[in-house]
């Protein structure tokens, strides 16, 4: 297995919203986004799968993605993406970051922690929709460069997926290029 540095997968909104990253806008600005304003950050943590993701440069033939989420001592929280690249048993790609709390159901995300200083290193990751179980969430960003659905297991049932994917319809999202990303089986 490789280990390597590469740009976030899953929760990648930060390098996509810095304008770093060139992406087509999967959403209907005018459309007003609503976030889970009851987020509980601590049932938040822990590690997500990504079941469906809209095409983005820095994920590119990414398989297997997984973003695990952790608290730090400064109330910041750890990113650790992870993908293999080309296929469910290439290689392993990491990338590491830092989020922190931007408002009620709202993170900014930067992959950059050197220079987070710099305020455009960092990017809206939205949490639009979570279950009550912390089962599945929904991310996405204002300028809809960006989503996701996420979930504690590898896999969901048709109908949680259509439910997920209605949350991104309401908040203005074109869901035909949303793609299922492969995980592996177990």
């Amino acid at each position: 297995m490789t280990v390597r540095r590469i740009l976030p997968a899953g929760m990648l909104a930060a390098f996509a919203a810095t304008g770093m990253a060139q992406a087509d806008s999967y959403r209907d600005t005018t459309v007003p986004m609503t976030v889970q304003t009851d987020l509980d950050l601590n049932r938040y943590l822990g590690k997500w799968y990504e079941i469906a993701r809209f095409p983005n440069s820095f994920e590119a033939e990414c398989h297997a993605v997984t973003a695990q989420y952790s608290l730090r001592e400064d109330n910041r929280i750890t990113v650790r993406n992870s993908c293999h690249k080309g296929a469910l048993d290439g290689p392993l790609e990491i990338a590491k970051g830092v989020a922190r709390p931007a408002g009620a159901g709202k993170l900014e995300v930067t992959f950059v922690p050197a220079l987070s200083v710099l305020p455009f290193l960092w990017g809206d990751y939205w949490v639009l929709d979570v279950t009550d179980d912390y089962g599945i969430a929904v991310v996405g960003t204002p300028k809809g460069k960006t989503g996701w659905i996420l979930a504690r297991k590898a896999r969901i049932s048709p109908a949680e997926f259509d439910a997920a994917v209605d949350v991104l319809r309401r908040n203005g999202y074109d869901t035909a290029p949303l793609y299922r990303v492969p995980q592996p089986e177990g």
